[in-house]
Order: C-alpha cells, then structure tokens, then sequence
C-alpha cells in the first residue's frame, strides 16, 4: 500500500504546489515591470548559503536550527522523490534519506521548543502549526523510509492493524507534504522558502551581496565608497506619469516578491524605534500588509503584533485600490526614521525603507499630504535652498572670526572641500564646526569652503517623499561644485556625508567624501594632529548615527579617534550596526507623529537609557541631529560632546609647518566595508 501511494502523494503534491507557484508569481507580476535578468537565478544557492546566513548567524542557536530543519528538509525531499518518488530503493539512498528525516526531525524538535514560550516579536497562527508540520513530515518520512534499508516493519498481529498504521504513515507525510510543498506555493508560512529563493536570486539592490562580509563592528577602517553596501535611495523619474506608490501594483515587481519572502521573524520588530517608542509602526506588520494588498482582502488574518495604537482587522486593501488610508494609516509611514535597523536585521535581505519612501513620493509629490512640520520644511527649502527658511547669505556668521577661506577665491583648488550642512545654522552645531576648524588647521590641511554658495544637500526632502525638490538641490550643488578644484570633501554631518557621496552619484556628482571622524583618524594615523593625556580618567560611551554606521559602513574610525584621546569607553548594549536610532532622521523630528501621548516614550529617551546602563559621563556624538535629540532629553543626563569637541579640547601645539600644505594620506589600504 505504501509502495503504491507514496509516489502518487508526492507527485501529486509537486504538481498542486507548481500550480499554485504559478499562480503566486502571477501576483508579484501585478507590480511594475522591469529587466529580468534570468542568469541570477544561478546565484541563488551561494547567496542563500552565504550572504543570508550571515544575517541569520548573528543569533547562532537559530541559525544552527535553521541548518538543520531547511538542511534536512531540502535532503529529505530531494531523496524521497528518487527513492519513493521514481522507486529507486537503493539502500545507501534509504539510509542517507534516513539521515536527513533525522537531522530535520532534531531542527524541528528546536523549532518546537522556542514555540511552547514564543517571544513577541514572532507570529502565531499559522507559524505555530508550521514547527508541528515539520516534525509530522520528518517523522513519517523516516518511518516510510525504515524499509528500503531492510529494517523490517513491526508486526502487530493483524492485516487490519497494518492497515491502520499504513493509513497513519500516510496521513503524516501527507500533512507533512501539504505544508512543505502545496503551502509553499499557494502562501502558506513555507512560501517564504519559494518566495524567498527567487527574492535573492532577483533582489533589486544585487551589491548587497558579497563575499566579504566584514565584522560591521571590526576595528579596522574602510573607505564607505568602497565595498557592496548599497543604502541609496532609487531615484525617482519625475516624467512618469504617477510619482510614488500608490497601490501595491505601482510597487515593482521585485519588490512585491520581496514582501511575499518575510517570514514574519519579527527581527525588524524587535529593533525598531518607532515600534519600541509606541509610534504607530511595526515593520513587520507593514511588510504583511503590503502582501494583503498585493493577495487582496483584509489584514484581520494577521497573528503577530499590530501598529501600536491601531486596532489589527479593521484595514483591507487590493492591488488595484489605494494603499493609504484602506490598508495603511498615514501616520505610520510618518512616523519611520528611516534609521535601516530593520533593512540590516532581516535575515531575508527585505528594503523596508525603499518602500516606505516610495509610498512616502505619492503622498508628497501627488497628494501633497506631507506632515505640517514637513511640508514647512520643504517650502523654506524651495524659497531659501535651507529648511529653516534662513538668508544663505548668512551661512558663515558664526565664523566671522576665523578668517575661513573660501574656495573662490582658491583658483588653484584644495585638498579638503569642508562641507558645513545646515548644522551651520544652528548655534549648538556652530560649536562643533568651530572645533573642526581648529582640528584642520591644527593638523595643515589645505581646506576652503563654499560659503554661501552651499545649499542643503536635500537629504530631509528627499526623505520626506519631495524628490523634486531633492533633485533640484543635488543638481544646482553638483553645478556649484563643477566650478571648482578640490581632492576630496569632508562634512561633519552623516546625512550629507552619506547624500553627497550615495546619492548624488546618479545625477552626475562623483566625489571622495569623507566623515570627519574618518578624516580626524587619519590626522592622527598621520601624526599631524598631538593631544593631551585627559587630566582625569573618564567613562565615554560613544552613540553610533545611523547615516554613518548602517548607511555607510563607518563604526572604527569614530572609536579610534577615542582611543586616541586616551579615553575610556563603556559600549552600549545596542551599538555598531545594532545601535539605536536618535530618533532625529528620515526627516521623523518633522513628521507630527505624537510621540509624548501616555503611555508612550521619546526615541531619544530610550537611547539616554541606553547611554545610562554604561555608567559613562559622557556621550561622544557625531552628527549635528544625534547632538540635538539627545541634548534635548531632560537633565540630569550626561554631556553631550561631538568627536570634534572632544579632540579639539584636546589639543597641545600644532606639528611644525613643514608639512602644512600635504594631506593627510590613509596608513593603509583599506578593506571594503
């Protein structure tokens, strides 16, 4: 009886779970069609293997369970459909499909156990009934293979008992087979396994995947142009006929595939911000929703935990039908920092954040629904090329006394381009632009700046969904920075580091920008820059921003600064690639999303949180917008010092001017991040 139905079970499963693959790459059609570059589809197997096990290894007990349940599961299917599938029951092949029901049955056993108390951020439902399916599967496939290696059923006295327990065999491995290979197909919790191979093969951003894989926390420094990080933002083609996203159907194709591959983990949920601050987000929810309205129906199905704030089953969506407000709030999308803690903790490799802005665009650029805040922002923007609405005119009055050169008046060109952002408005920041300065000169460097020809990068427009504005910035500063001779550019802001160096690159703009963390590191590697031993020791904590550490790679260069200066520090539980939003990017600080109603905290209180834990005196920041959230939690807290501040308070007599017009040069040639 075995012998007969076995085969007839899993082809038939084959064929069901093909039909309704099909039908489900049907659906990720709906989206937006672009090149297909089918050869990929051979890259799938060493980015799976590789580049997503890095991700998943980061939390090695489900890594390893992963190895053996999806290991297993892959063998034991393979195996199965030569043995019992063709009838091919070679003893060896029984015994190694033996093997593999084994180790998968083990996985499974660990997948269990993690279920019977499951941490919040995983989804019930359907994913506690997939670890019962796994040892279903496993179990029965085992016990159905026992004869082909000659080990002998159990004789239970009785045709009628054979019977029964043929019967029973069979209901296992085809509850086993239902689940693994029809759910696969037709969306059930396995389809991120079908869903998932075919998003790495044809992920839309394919330099995230690379043979390095560097320590993120590694002490050894990089240059952030280097290497496959890929954190720009698509720009937007301001012809087409609709700007942004609208419904699920104006989302490319790839990106629909990438939300059917969630595996509703919870990672991106459990580090968050928004989330952890009672914002009105939760990007795994968001992921979900965007396959509700790519399937079509209501979010009440959904078995995880919801946006803080708003009532799970009440939206629905279709991917014909307008994604806000039906299937998403507004202020949802608002309220994303666009800090990537979720894009770098998805074991999936899913863009979070790309999706966001594109949904962001249509709001923007369509609707014009931008938050009050943000869309003030954006009018100063177009009306003075700054968010504050200032006289550009005015850029340089806090340096007055300082006699800066400006590099018009440099017709043979400089080294460094100091590219002082809108910090430059602002009084707190000015401190630390007036310690870079002194940092600079200190160390010889050949520097000019633009002055008031220097506009806003059009980091927070672009951000905000408005990248007509941002493309209209980028544009008039890549002409401005046409007219002159400079090496390099360095900037003590990682919004523009990371928008001058990423992103203007599309529009024509290619330049060597440097964070002035990197920059001060190398002054020291270069022994052009003394400082004194601190008068007294002293516990330092240093807050990793967003826009330099996850966007662009840099966690060294920042802590060897500290090193440098003889100081003591005391790391946060969350920090390098893990570390926590301030709650100030992504232009959130301007999005009106409540984020002081009961029962709800200030992003920038959970990271002074973090900074007391340490028992530091002292937070060494290094961006003017980490300085001002963090500043703005209520004292008594420790002090609030840019790496700037810090080494220029620091400093002893400058080096002798022999070397004054030479740059500082890397000690080494740096690895890629």
């Amino acid at each position: 009886m075995l012998n007969s139905l076995l085969p007839m079970l899993i082809f038939a499963a084959l064929a069901v779970g093909v039909i309704g693959a099909l039908r489900r790459a049907r659906l990720w059609r709906q989206g937006r069609q672009t090149a297909v570059v089918w050869a990929h589809i051979f890259l799938m197997p060493k980015r799976y293997l590789n580049d997503l096990h890095h991700v998943v290894a980061r939390d090695k007990a489900m890594a390893h369970t992963h190895v053996a349940t999806a290991g297993g599961f892959v063998a034991a299917m393979a195996l199965a459909l030569v043995v019992h599938g063709f009838g091919w029951r070679n003893p060896i092949l029984g015994g190694l499909l033996l093997a593999a029901s084994l180790v998968m049955f083990v996985g499974a056993l660990a997948v269990n156990r993690r279920r019977l108390n499951p941490p919040a951020k995983l989804s019930s439902g359907p994913w506690q009934r997939l670890s019962k399916s796994l040892v279903a599967y496993s179990v029965g496939m085992f016990l159905v293979s026992l004869p082909v290696v000659g080990i002998a059923p159990l004789t239970f006295g009785g045709s009628v008992l054979a019977l029964i327990l043929s019967i029973g065999l069979i209901a296992l491995v085809g509850w086993g087979l239902l689940e693994m290979i029809v759910g696969m197909g037709w969306g059930g919790p396995m389809k991120h396994a079908f869903a998932g191979s075919l998003h790495l093969a044809f992920h839309r951003r394919p330099e995230r995947f690379d043979d390095q894989h560097r320590d993120p926390n590694s002490s050894e420094r990089h240059d952030a142009h280097r290497g496959s990080r890929s954190t720009a933002l698509f720009p937007l083609d301001l012809t087409a006929e609709k700007l942004g996203v609208e419904k699920p159907a104006d989302f490319q194709w790839s990106q629909l595939l990438g939300f059917d591959a969630c595996v509703q983990c919870g990672r991106c949920q459990s580090v968050c911000p928004a989330f952890a601050a009672g914002q009105p987000l939760n990007p795994k929810k968001l992921i979900q929703d965007m396959v509700v309205g790519m399937t079509g129906g209501s979010d009440k199905g959904y078995a995880g935990s919801g946006y803080p704030g708003i009532e799970v089953g009440k939206h629905h969506g279709a991917s014909s039908e307008p994604i806000v407000p039906q299937l998403v709030e507004a202020e949802t999308l608002w309220a994303c920092t666009t800090c990537r803690a979720c894009v770098e903790e998805c074991p999936m490799l899913i863009e979070h954040v790309d999706a966001i802005v594109d949904m962001r665009r249509f709001l923007t650029l369509e609707r014009g629904e931008t938050p009050e805040k943000g869309a003030a922002a954006i009018d100063n923007l177009i009306a003075t090329d700054n968010p504050g609405g200032l006289d550009n005119a005015s850029r340089l009055d806090w340096a007055a006394d300082l006699e800066i050169p400006r590099i018009q008046d440099r017709p043979a060109g400089v080294d460094v381009l100091l590219w002082l952002g809108d910090g430059a408005f602002d009084m707190r920041n000015q401190r630390t632009l007036r310690a870079l300065v002194k940092i600079l000169r200190a160390g010889g460097v050949d520097f000019a700046v633009l002055g008031e020809e220097e506009r806003d990068s059009g980091d927070v427009a672009r951000r905000l969904g408005d990248e007509a504005t941002f493309q209209r910035l980028a544009e008039r500063n890549i002409a401005t920075l046409s007219r002159y001779r400079f090496q390099r550019i360095v900037t003590a802001d990682p919004h523009s580091f990371h928008v001058l160096g990423r992103e203007y690159g599309d529009f024509g703009g290619n330049y060597h920008v440097l964070h002035h963390s990197t920059f001060i590191a190398e002054l020291f590697d270069a022994g052009r820059i003394s400082v004194a031993a601190p008068a007294q020791a002293e516990t330092v904590t240093y807050h990793d921003p967003c826009y330099l550490g996850r966007y662009n790679g840099e966690f060294a260069a920042p802590r060897q600064v500290l090193a440098a200066l003889g100081l003591e520090v005391a790391e946060m539980a969350r920090s390098g690639y893990r570390s926590r939003c301030c709650g100030g990017g992504g232009g959130a600080a301007l999005s009106d999303v409540p984020a002081d109603l009961p029962g709800r905290a200030r992003i920038p209180d959970m990271r002074m949180e973090d900074v007391r834990e340490t028992g530091a005196t002292t937070v060494a920041v290094a961006c003017p917008q980490c300085t001002a959230m963090l500043e703005g939690v209520v004292e008594p807290r420790p002090r609030i010092k840019d790496l700037a501040e810090l080494v220029a308070d620091a400093l002893v007599e400058p080096v002798t001017a022999t070397n004054a017009t030479s740059a500082p040069s890397q000690s080494r040639e740096e690895e890629p991040a």
